[in-house]
């Protein structure tokens, strides 16, 4: 009997949370014939932890976004549970603590849009009204992007409906802060979560903060089980509902015929055919090295790559530590801290690899999920989400040396900024994960796990509007960092299911066209 069938609805490259949130909601459409293709022996990508003397250490997630309580779940949480993915979600006990020695600043904000506008006018007196109208607006901004990625609207009823959508989408995220007149040292406060899109202020569209700061003001949770429970339970209901889901299977090629996807060729040299492809390898990657023959790649899709910038890439340093968080002057479960809140002079710094980071982030895993750390012990991380371009050049002797390099500095900064107390005696595991050890792992193009950077002409609703004019290969799409929605483990769930949307649109013209 062949291992594979002759022919398949969807084949999926990559079993990712993109690809498994894809290959779910094409399932819940009535589409059974999908084969997902994983190069690795462990489905959901960078959604994963690891075992060190016998202790499991999550490896990536800090947060999970867009969940919501049980009686009132938002767009990804309402998926999960709509899918039949029963995940043990804990709730995060704050948003963040911003530590500015420097600005003088030393602030733990909370969930929920009146309480953070509170904690900020408690250190920045006055200036309650401003910051509660802002994250007002941010959510009002929320609300509309959510509402328009699943509906149709003209430009004018997208004005009459969505004004403040409207009126700031074409700006920056300091211009629209700039408006309500907050003081700077308020502006600080409210400016951390900058680091998760990878883009300074005076270049990231306020569309995107505004949704991100809706989102994370509304509650973060993560996963009992660690994110791996996510990527086992997502691959459980996937083969539960008929999908075919193959280990260690890696897709060299991706083959095309007149302008049409018809199959894809494994590493080992299996043909498999299928009337479409979604694909986690990036668009570079794709266009590039995997469509064959490398004639059917449309030169628009190589400008399109060549007009894209990467965005940033986790250096990580995750430890486990002897004591308890406070014994070991860790007392957050989320902390920003660094030298400057100018994200401008922070990206500067982060754009290479010769001094010290000056702005990093820390979680303590115990804050969130105490049950699942051992008694007496502390999971921690501390990350510094920096462009993937200095590490292009490094060579394979110096290395090791940088890592480690790296790895000091970062906790030397904690230290001194936030912590106090010198925990370095205590660490008894420690990992420390750079550009390259996402390339080596999940081939992710040039080790960038953050898709493309969010600028002012290109993040989501831009993204969003020229997805036609970007289509160049029929059946063909894609799900990922890259996609549509950008980063984040809660955006690669969205950015799976519209990658099945698409497919799904596809099939039902086909089938129109046939009658």
């Amino acid at each position: 009997m062949k291992f594979y069938k002759d022919h398949y609805d969807v084949v999926i490259v990559g079993g990712g949370l993109a690809g498994m949130a894809a290959c779910l909601q094409l399932q819940a459409k009535g589409v059974k014939d999908i084969l997902i293709l994983e190069k690795h022996n462990m489905p959901g990508g960078l959604a994963t932890d690891f075992v060190r003397n016998g202790i499991e250490i999550e490896a990536t997630l800090h947060e999970m976004m867009s969940i919501g309580p049980k009686n009132d779940r938002l767009k990804v949480g309402q998926f999960f549970d709509e899918m039949g993915v029963d995940i043990d979600w804990l709730h995060v006990p704050e948003c963040y603590r911003v530590v500015l020695p420097n600005s003088g600043i030393d602030v733990t904000l909370h969930e929920g849009y009146e309480n953070a506008a509170r904690e900020v006018d408690a250190a920045v007196p006055g200036t309650y009204e401003k910051v509660k109208e802002l994250l007002l607006l941010c959510r009002r901004v929320y609300d509309s992007m959510n509402y328009l990625s699943t509906h149709q609207m003209s430009k004018v009823q997208m004005l009459l409906k969505h004004p403040d959508f409207v009126k700031t989408a074409g700006y920056s995220a300091t211009e629209v802060i700039k408006t309500f007149n907050l003081p700077q040292k308020a502006v600080e406060i409210l400016t951390p979560y900058w680091i998760y899109v990878g883009n300074p202020m005076d270049t990231l569209p306020f569309t995107i903060y505004a949704f991100l700061m809706a989102d994370y003001f509304t509650g973060s949770y993560v996963c009992r089980g660690f994110s791996h429970e996510m990527s086992m339970k997502l691959q459980a209901k996937c083969e539960e509902n008929g999908a075919q889901y193959e280990f260690k299977q890696e897709v060299e090629k991706i083959l095309v015929k007149d302008n049409k996807v018809y199959g894809v060729r494994t590493r080992r040299g299996d043909e498999i055919h299928c009337d479409y492809v979604i694909s986690g390898p990036y668009p570079n990657k794709v266009y590039t090295q995997m469509i064959e023959p490398l004639s059917e790649v449309p030169t628009g899709a190589i400008k399109m790559i060549n007009g894209l910038r990467l965005s940033v890439c986790p250096v990580s340093v995750i430890m486990m530590l002897e004591g308890t968080p406070e014994s070991n002057g860790i007392y957050n479960y989320s902390t920003f801290s660094g030298e400057t809140m100018d994200t401008n002079k922070i990206w500067a710094n982060y754009s290479n690899i010769t001094e010290p980071y000056n702005y990093i982030t820390t979680i303590c895993l115990n804050f969130a999920n105490p049950d699942s750390i051992p008694a007496g012990m502390t999971q921690v991380s501390i990350t510094a989400l920096v462009p993937v371009k200095p590490f292009l050049d490094v060579k394979e002797e110096d290395y090791y040396d940088l890592k480690r390099r790296l790895a000091n500095e970062m906790i030397e900064t904690y230290i001194r900024e936030v912590g106090k107390i010198d925990f370095r005696k205590n660490i008894t595991e420690i990992e420390v994960t750079t550009p390259m050890t996402i390339s080596h792992y999940v081939g992710a193009w040039k080790g960038s796990i953050y898709g493309y950077t969010h600028s002012m002409d290109n993040h989501a609703i831009a993204r969003l509007q020229m997805k036609e004019k970007d289509h160049f290969i029929q059946g063909l799409e894609f799900a990922g960092a890259h996609g549509m929605s950008g980063d984040g483990m809660g955006p690669q769930i969205t950015n799976g299911r519209a990658a099945a949307k698409f497919v799904l649109e596809a099939m039902d013209k086909q089938k129109e066209a046939a009658k």
